[in-house]
């Protein structure tokens, strides 16, 4: 298969690529002389989707925020459609945004005060792009089947599809206006952020973004920071405190929020705990869940029940 995509990718666009790499089931790494590229193919969301998701992202990128831009088609695509072993499926090809992953113990406060700017103008120029341009296709975070936690969640764990429950209607019922919901990243965990030798951040993945709460595109960096990127050497509690307020002032550089929407942050942060676990009903074969699957799952589970809250504050 790869090496059909390699012959589609040199077939439809203006590169001369002369390797390709399977990075996940959906993006691949793309190798020529002249440097790297990245092609996404997949159906995981419409061709209209796609279009506006890409316009967005380009519209982003032109303004100067450091997201990947895309390479139109021969044939002048952005969203391109080709025929992969005997079924259509949509491709974009991205230029990569120059950077890379940092080690877990170098998500200092720093680095997160500039990730929190880089959000905040994220979200600024999100407001720009939805001023002139309509939004159709790219749907409200509700809409998503990703949210639809008392399908996945199982029945008989009352206390946490009463807490999901709960959480959904609290938020559904948050009013809504131009400055504190739009378009918006929406899985800005650390392993979608970038940054180069001179700190400059990078935002990759958006196939995820959706209208929602800006303050979901904050509260998802401080989650993954508290799951993944606190190495010891301290309190957690403290640790989640630093990075909170670091996120927060940067943002505060670049774009307003409320201290209403602020106080509902440590809500967010539970909505995103729910989600993931969610996901793994979702989308984890019960029928052979590894020993570190079933791990997580009962960690997440435990947490849940008791409705502990993880520490920002």
């Amino acid at each position: 298969m790869v090496q059909e995509i390699l012959e589609l990718l040199n077939k439809f666009y203006p590169v001369n690529l002369i390797k390709v790499e399977s990075v996940t089931n959906e993006m691949f790494r793309c190798t020529s002389d002249e440097g790297y590229y990245f092609a996404r193919i997949t159906n995981y969301k419409s061709f209209d989707e796609q279009l506006e998701e890409v316009n967005y992202t380009n519209f982003l990128h032109k303004e100067g925020l450091g997201v990947s831009p895309t390479i139109s088609s021969l044939n002048g695509n952005v969203v391109e459609k080709i025929t992969l072993g005997h079924k259509e499926i949509l491709t974009v090809l991205y230029k990569p945004v120059p950077g890379v992953h940092l080690q877990r113990n170098q998500w200092n406060a720093n680095v997160l005060k500039e990730l929190g700017r880089q959000i905040g103008k994220l979200h600024r120029l999100s407001k720009k792009y939805e001023r002139i341009h309509r939004v159709r296709y790219i749907n409200d975070w509700h809409d998503n089947e990703e949210y639809a936690f008392l399908k996945y969640i199982p029945k008989e764990e009352v206390a946490i599809r009463d807490l999901a429950k709960d959480v959904l209607l609290t938020i559904k019922n948050i009013p809504k206006n131009d400055t504190n919901y739009g378009l918006l990243h929406g899985d800005l965990w650390l392993e979608n952020i970038l940054v180069d030798n001179d700190f400059n951040l990078g935002m990759v993945d958006f196939q995820d973004c959706e209208k929602h709460f800006y303050i979901f595109d904050l509260a998802v960096p401080i989650y993954s920071a508290l799951e993944y990127s606190f190495v010891g050497g301290g309190s957690i509690v403290e640790y989640g405190r630093q990075i909170t307020k670091a996120i927060i002032e940067g943002y505060l550089e670049e774009n307003d929020i409320s201290s209403e929407m602020l106080e509902r942050l440590p809500l967010f942060i539970k909505l995103k705990e729910i989600f993931e676990y969610s996901l793994m009903h979702m989308y984890w074969n019960k029928e052979k869940l590894t020993e570190e699957q079933i791990r997580i799952m009962n960690h997440y589970r435990m947490r849940l029940e008791q409705n502990h809250s993880i520490p920002i504050t």
